[in-house]
């Protein structure tokens, strides 16, 4: 059966046959495609509204950031802390932007209202951020009072 894993497959494939030849099991390649205009249309259709599920579910955070950083605002905590915490959420914002753009092989004008939502995002977190700093240098009649509003976040 190694045999199986060493013969007909391309150098491409070297990675999945090396892992194939350690695990002692056989490797097929294939390549799949629809019969007929029905099925074409039933993947597409199907990996269309995947793509759009994802697309959805990223928007949706993207909401949620800007309503995270909304009620930072209104609650005037404006910390370093807070900051940093606001910063990992649009990172992780941004690394997952890029894995559905990778899937996004329909180009779906979903995709491209998604990115008008994360560069909303980013302009949001420069704005929080310009607060956070003005208020760590004295810059406004806010005060930074980490003790009280830990408390009651």
């Amino acid at each position: 059966m190694g045999h199986a894993c060493r013969s007909g497959v391309p150098a491409s494939h070297r990675p999945g046959r090396e892992v194939c030849e350690r695990g002692g099991g056989r490797l097929a390649i294939i390549d799949p495609s629809p019969r007929d205009a029905e099925s074409t249309a039933m993947i597409h259709d199907a990996f269309r509204a995947a793509r759009l599920d994802e697309w959805t579910e990223f928007e949706a955070d993207c909401g949620k950031f800007a309503d995270e950083i909304a009620r930072e605002i209104a609650k005037k905590k404006f910390t370093f802390g807070e900051l940093e915490e606001e910063e990992q959420s649009l990172e992780r914002l941004q690394r997952w932007h890029q894995d559905l753009m990778r899937r996004d092989v329909l180009e779906l004008p979903e995709a491209s209202a998604a990115e008008q939502r994360l560069h909303g995002c980013e302009t949001l977190l420069d704005g929080y951020a310009e607060m956070v700093y003005d208020v760590m240098r004295g810059d406004t009649g806010v005060t930074d009072t980490p003790s009280t509003t830990s408390a009651g976040a």
